[in-house]
């Protein structure tokens, strides 16, 4: 795994809701916060997202939006402001079920867009994940990230027509987008924290030894011998670049990747112990405790009675 792959797969949880909406003339959507992210592929027409956070984004034709932190949003067909969301705003399932049928001919005020979320786990979140901005505005450029521009035509081309093997080509292809902005955003914001991390060789050789095998016995000068650099510049650029030593970074780590195995898995304690680089049950447990506040018992079981209630939303 990757730091980008471990990072999204951490924290997400089952499959992603997403719906094709069609509207004319003028309307008005408010969609309050929620753990997750929200994401939104304009088709057709144009469109304007107001969050509770900043000014009004206005939205072209294959314009991608994607709003990582479960931002509370209003998405209207007109410029938007604070005091006029309040007023005209319904609610996001009553605009969905308001939409309008494919009109018989071509209308000049429809929009249409592919909206939805992905279900996430807020509670360990990786500070990549963490650094997102409110809203990741990807404009549609020429030339500009062919590979969600691809992905984006794909899912459009799946909705347009339901066929063969659209129940696992669907949900894939929506993993797909996200994982396609994030690295858009990455691209995009060269000076951000975890842009800088994983352009820097050093700091990004030690993470991919890291996370293709946390169970290592590592130290901080294997880590060193397997970048290429002495033991104190890997200590000296690893903790300026990502915040942490590279030590205390692996312990958090083994932490969340416990974490996702007790969520994601039934094996035992034992055996995720063994996975994640602890020597036993009883020293996973209490690192895990002191980390999350709760046992890992305990743990699991709160995250099944979500696993749960996601796959019911």
């Amino acid at each position: 795994m990757d730091v980008v792959s471990d990072a999204i797969s951490a924290v997400h949880l089952g499959h992603p809701w997403f719906h094709r909406m069609r509207t004319n003339g003028t309307w008005c959507a408010r969609l309050d916060p929620y753990d997750g992210a929200g994401f939104y592929v304009v088709i057709k027409g144009r469109c304007w997202l107001l969050t509770d956070n900043s000014a009004p984004v206005p939205l072209g034709v294959g314009d991608a939006v994607l709003l990582p932190h479960g931002t509370g949003h209003v998405i209207a067909d007109f410029p938007i402001d604070p005091a006029t969301a309040k007023t005209k705003a319904v609610p996001f399932e009553q605009s969905l079920a308001q939409q309008t049928e494919p009109p018989a001919q071509h209308d000049h005020h429809e929009t249409e867009t592919i909206c939805g979320k992905y279900w996430l786990d807020c509670s360990r979140m990786h500070p990549l994940m963490a650094e997102l901005p409110d809203i990741v505005h990807l404009p549609n450029r020429v030339g500009s990230h062919p590979e969600l521009r691809a992905a984006i035509d794909l899912l459009a081309g799946e909705l347009d027509e339901i066929r063969c093997g659209s129940c696992v080509a669907l949900p894939s292809l929506l993993d797909l987008l996200l994982v396609y902005m994030i690295r858009a955003w990455m691209t995009e914001a060269p000076n951000g924290v975890w842009p800088r991390v994983l352009g820097d060789p050093v700091t990004a050789a030690a993470l991919r030894a890291l996370h293709s095998d946390p169970a290592a016995p590592w130290s901080t000068d294997c880590l060193a011998a397997d970048a290429g650099v002495s033991r104190s510049t890997l200590a000296r650029r690893f903790t300026t670049l990502v915040g942490r030593p590279p030590m205390a970074y692996l312990t958090w780590w083994r932490l969340i990747r416990a974490a996702t195995l007790l969520r994601d898995t039934q094996d035992t304690l034992a055996a995720i112990a063994d996975r994640v680089g602890y020597r036993s049950p009883y020293a996973l447990s209490h690192a895990f405790q002191r980390e999350f506040g709760v046992t890992p018992g305990r743990y699991r079981a709160q995250a099944t009675a979500r696993s749960a209630d996601v796959g019911t939303d």
